[in-house]
């Protein structure tokens, strides 16, 4: 492959993954400062015919039974049971909507809460792995694609006589900053 041709590859390939490059990066720079978007919640207390117990399975049953019953879709993740002492509830987490079902005082009643994101929120979560399939491949397809662009982009610039030691010098002090930040965080 000539240098033409990995620069248009480079190129396009920049361009393909621009607007994701662009969603992961904002996304991540303000979660970093505690930026996570919002959520509106709607409770509903579902009565039961026996006390809950920490079933991943029957509580996930209770869950979509609930969801269907209101017409609403479960969210894209995967469902878990999260203990704190002798309290356990089920947190299912997604994209568009978090839901958490656990028991109230009174053993015959359980609360269900939905979580819907806001449109940040929505992005923050698909940039945490909490939406669908579809989205997760667009993710590995953006990574791999990343990692084309910079060795490709390493690669053209170690190939120019005028810029191999500044190549040089900057990627060493990239991995220098790297370790370094890593050491005093």
């Amino acid at each position: 492959m000539n240098r033409l041709q990995l620069m248009k590859i480079h190129a396009l390939l920049a361009a393909f993954i621009l607007p994701v490059a662009v969603m992961f990066a904002i996304t991540g720079s303000l979660y970093t400062w505690g930026i996570k978007g919002s959520y509106s919640s709607d409770v509903y207390n579902i009565e039961l015919n026996e006390p809950l117990s920490d079933d991943i399975a029957v509580l996930t049953k209770l869950a979509e039974s609930e969801l269907k019953t209101l017409n609403i879709s479960a969210p894209e993740g995967r469902a878990k049971v999260k203990t704190y002492g002798s309290h356990f509830l089920l947190e299912w987490t997604g994209s568009s909507k978090d839901l958490v079902l656990e028991p109230t005082e009174n053993n015959q009643a359980a609360r269900l809460t939905i979580k819907h994101t806001s449109w940040y929120r929505n992005l923050v979560q698909l940039h945490k792995a909490k939406g669908g399939t579809a989205f997760k491949v667009y993710a590995a397809i953006f990574a791999t694609v990343l990692g084309i662009l910079l060795i490709s982009g390493f690669i053209m610039a170690w190939q120019t006589p005028k810029l191999k030691a500044a190549t040089l010098a900057s990627c060493l002090l990239g991995i220098i900053s790297f370790i370094a930040f890593i050491s005093f965080s």
